[in-house]
């Protein structure tokens, strides 16, 4: 019962996180057809953006929320400029951009900030552990697992019940009809990065607060993540994209519970073999989206 339980918990911290990372990634490929290659340098940009706000005086509440912000910015920003000048341009145009902007992120970081990691202000509560029916854990893990289904249980109520989730919707099925229609393209597209840049954002801060450090490269993990996991569901499905999040935890842990010392360290060959196992089996990912029409 004591390992149920810190096996259930692990994989439930783990795979919100991992749910949200490719929930924000999806959500821009369900509508452009393309992906944000900059999506983790919005993770990057939480955590300076904590660093930069340390010694501040605010309260910690408060420097998170001016760091999730600063993601939301710097997502709508990547709309504004990696995407929507060369959005009627070649796809490749398109990728070319968002590398470069990427880059353009990282390197800013190393040039205004440090290449070296530097340390962000976290609160207690990151650093304390609970115990449950017997199973000690992080209270950390426990935020995770709180904040995530909150985030999707109102990601969920909103694509459903809005006039926004709706029409993003709509614009993910069909973009060129949701256009005739009369649905602002430049608005829905702008608020699908908005979204990611806000689950970028709480993912920034709850994945910060388990190495209490940041570097100009520690959005590269959480990118990867985001992309094998929206592979693993689907990349038209948002639904696919939490399902996938959640099952690319299942096998992290596994492996981390069944793997000797040795063989620890092959992990991510063992993670990416079944990987390659589940596509060889569904090609098109465990969840299809819906019928799409054209991104322009």
């Amino acid at each position: 019962m004591t390992f149920a339980i810190q096996f259930t918990i692990d994989v439930l911290s783990l795979g919100g996180a991992y749910a949200l990372m490719a929930l924000g990634l999806v959500i821009v490929y369900g509508i452009l057809k393309l992906v944000n290659f900059a999506y983790g340098e919005l993770i990057m940009v939480t955590g300076y953006a904590l660093f930069l706000t340390g010694g501040s005086g605010l309260p910690w509440i408060v420097m998170a929320a001016v760091a999730v912000a600063m993601a939301v910015a710097t997502g709508i920003l990547t709309d504004y400029i990696a995407f929507r000048p060369v959005r009627a341009k070649s796809i490749t145009a398109v990728l070319i951009t968002s590398f470069a902007f990427s880059t353009l992120l990282q390197n800013a970081a190393l040039l205004f900030i440090s290449p070296r990691p530097r340390n962000v202000p976290l609160p207690e509560l990151f650093t304390r552990t609970v115990e449950i029916a017997g199973v000690v854990t992080p209270i950390r893990n426990l935020v995770t697992i709180a904040a995530a289904a909150v985030l999707l249980g109102v990601f969920a109520w909103a694509m459903r019940r809005t006039v926004l989730g709706i029409a993003m919707r709509a614009a993910a099925t069909n973009f060129t009809m949701a256009r005739m229609l009369g649905i602002p393209a430049n608005l829905i597209i702008s608020s699908a990065f908005a979204i990611s840049g806000l689950l970028a954002g709480v993912v920034g801060i709850l994945w910060i607060g388990r190495i209490g450090s940041v570097v100009p490269g520690i959005g590269s993990e959480p990118l990867l993540i985001a992309f094998i996991a929206t592979v693993i569901g689907g990349m038209r499905s948002l639904e696919g994209a939490v399902l996938g999040g959640f099952l690319l935890a299942l096998i992290d842990t596994s492996l981390n519970y069944l793997l000797s010392q040795e063989l620890l360290k092959f992990r991510d060959a063992f993670t990416f073999g079944l990987v390659i196992l589940i596509l060889l089996w569904r090609p098109e990912g465990l969840l299809k989206g819906p019928a799409t029409g054209q991104r322009t």
